[in-house]
């Protein structure tokens, strides 16, 4: 019963509105954005507690800008991911600019496998649906299965309808280890929260104790990949660019956690170059560290 609820609302509501023009969307988005941030103030603590920890130098009316600023790039969001169900290769590329896609090539040549990292910041979704051209690496995304038998599936349709291919958090390190001897690009959001923060380390982030996931650092010493950075950036609504920057490419060179820490000293400052673009509805620092 669940199944066939969850296909009558994506056929009969989502997908229609995903073949809506981009503008229609976006006027959609700022109806969204009256409903979310004036009238019901979704997950408005979560939100402020975050920027209010994050940025103690600011002021209150500065915060409540950034919020505003905040929800009205959420919704859009929300509507980009929508519109993924049916955009077309050739409009998500017009939508998306990649720079430096000769660090990734430079890697293939050498027949070498790379670790992809970026954060919840601008629209990671297109980026990564985008990929596929960005580089001739096999293109893997990792990704947590959703609750919901249909929409897991519709999920892994949309992010793989141009040639990526998805696996669950559950079968990254198998894998990495099949598929070790391939070219291929492995795709982390690694900014999340982990479900067990015994599991990862302890680092300083936007002005708080935040507990960190370690795969990326922990794959690419295993296997001695190259990390590289992709710096999202939203240029207007509906575009962005997507900068690709070498973080390391001896991992088995560097200090413990040396990794860990670069990625996320990357991650604090494009986030303080434009706060109202990362993910602030989640709950970040649902982890205490005990004194």
């Amino acid at each position: 019963m669940g199944n066939i609820i969850s296909a009558l609302f994506y056929y009969l509501l989502l997908l229609p509105i995903s073949w809506l023009p981009l503008p229609a969307l976006y006027a959609l988005s700022d109806f969204l954005f009256f409903f979310l941030f004036t009238l019901f103030g979704y997950r408005k603590k979560v939100v402020w507690e975050n920027l209010r920890n994050s940025f103690p130098e600011k002021s209150e009316e500065e915060l409540k800008l950034l919020m505003r600023k905040f929800y009205g790039h959420f919704c859009d969001v929300v509507v980009e991911g929508l519109k993924s169900f049916s955009i077309s290769e050739k409009q998500l590329q017009k939508r998306v600019e990649a720079v430096n896609t000769e660090l990734l090539e430079k890697y293939y040549r050498l027949n070498k496998s790379v670790i992809l990292c970026t954060g919840h910041y601008g629209n990671w979704e297109w980026p990564a649906v985008a990929f596929i051209r960005h580089s001739s690496h096999k293109a893997l995304g990792i990704y947590l299965p959703l609750k919901s038998k249909f929409f897991d599936t519709k999920l892994q349709e949309t992010r793989s309808k141009f040639g990526m291919t998805l696996m669950s958090v559950k079968e990254v390190a198998q894998y990495f280890e099949d598929h070790k001897n391939e070219s291929c690009s492995y795709g982390f959001i690694f900014d999340q929260s982990p479900s067990n923060p015994k599991k990862g380390i302890w680092l300083k982030f936007l002005n708080q104790d935040t507990s960190v996931m370690t795969g990326v650092e922990r794959y690419a010493v295993k296997y001695d990949f190259p990390v590289i950075y992709g710096k999202i950036i939203k240029l207007s609504r509906g575009k962005y660019r997507i900068t690709y920057e070498l973080v390391t490419d001896t991992p088995v060179q560097t200090k413990e956690n040396e990794i860990t820490e670069r990625i996320y000293r990357i991650n604090e400052d494009i986030i303080r170059s434009a706060p109202e673009y990362w993910l602030w509805t989640h709950r970040r620092w649902k982890h205490k560290l005990s004194s």
